[in-house]
């Protein structure tokens, strides 16, 4: 097909890793396909008077280390000049983040093709969203009040799960059992004195064996990876050290899948990675959900190339 113009909000191009990265993944299929890639930076985002701009960097991307980018090109572009735009910063999702995902949507008439949709984004807090489908969930409960969260911990003799609302990487996740002295404090500090909201969720006890993350492009599940914890931490998170491990989905795990499909599609969330607990779906994350290298290194397949082919379909349609 005729060549698209990509490009790619996210994190700094300079500091990915290369043999780990789904945006670096998603932009060489891009390039490989013949298409332009172009990234930029959340801080680089304005408005100019009649719709949303951004410094934008023209650049060729290669899988080495410490090579891996060249800059081609650096000026001030419209959002509209994108046929796609991948929204790939990373959280934490705070006032910056939104305040990014409302500039983007400001392109005097012409938008781009958003993975994901900014407004899907915003709906689609990575923590809360599942609770749309607490028949898919483990126990939840949400709350800053100290006595309702040691009331959930002592309901459930297996340990309980805290972690903070805005949490990623793993980062604020802890295990508390009952009658475990740290309790008082660890709500403490979780809750900031119950100045803010945490997720306490029933333990799994299937997590010592990993969690499930399943990667959906335009709401059907392509390939999985199973992220195993260390022996001396509960967290399968591959940026908290969880080891990848090959895997399949179960008959359940399709279940949730088929779910979620419509309401991620109602939001135009196109790209989506799911975390699954034993039977459970404990996270629905949308902003830049990874494990796709993963996942074509031990399916030996290429997620990233089903997802700009999604792009060009739908970028196709508008042209």
């Amino acid at each position: 097909m005729a060549s698209l113009t990509l490009g790619f909000l996210m994190d700094p191009l300079e500091h990915v890793r290369v043999d780990h990265d789904s945006t670096f993944a998603m932009m060489l299929e891009a390039q490989r396909r013949g298409h332009t890639v172009r990234y930029f930076e959340q801080g680089w985002l304005r408005f100019g008077g009649t719709c949303a701009e951004a410094r934008m960097r023209t650049v060729t991307v290669r899988r080495e280390v410490g090579r891996h980018m060249e800059v081609l090109e650096e000026s001030v572009r419209p959002i509209s000049s994108l046929d796609v735009l991948f929204m790939r910063k990373d959280p934490p999702v705070d006032v910056d983040f939104l305040h990014a995902t409302q500039l983007v949507e400001l392109c005097a008439g012409r938008q781009p093709v958003y993975i994901n949709s900014p407004q899907g984004i915003r709906d689609a807090n990575e923590k809360l969203f599942a609770l749309n489908f607490p028949e898919l969930m483990p126990e939840t409960c949400v709350s800053r009040e100290k006595a309702v969260l040691t009331d959930f911990i002592q309901r459930h003799p297996a340990g309980t799960i805290l972690k903070p609302v805005d949490g990623f990487g793993g980062k604020g996740i802890v295990f508390v059992g009952q009658g475990d002295r740290n309790t008082r404090s660890m709500l403490e500090l979780l809750t900031d004195q119950g100045r803010e909201a945490i997720i306490a969720q029933a333990y799994v006890p299937q997590s010592r064996q990993g969690d499930k993350r399943i990667i959906l492009v335009d709401g059907e599940p392509l390939g999985a990876v199973l992220r195993v914890p260390s022996e001396d931490d509960h967290r399968g998170n591959m940026a908290a050290g969880g080891k990848p491990v090959k895997t399949t989905l179960t008959a359940r795990e399709k279940e949730i899948c088929a779910r979620l499909k419509p309401a991620l599609l109602e939001r135009g969330l196109l790209l989506v990675g799911i975390d699954v607990l034993g039977d459970y779906l404990t996270e629905v994350n949308v902003t830049s959900p990874t494990g796709l290298v993963e996942i074509d290194a031990l399916d030996g397949i290429s997620v990233e190339a089903s997802v700009i082919g999604m792009a060009e379909r739908l970028a196709s349609k508008r042209r």
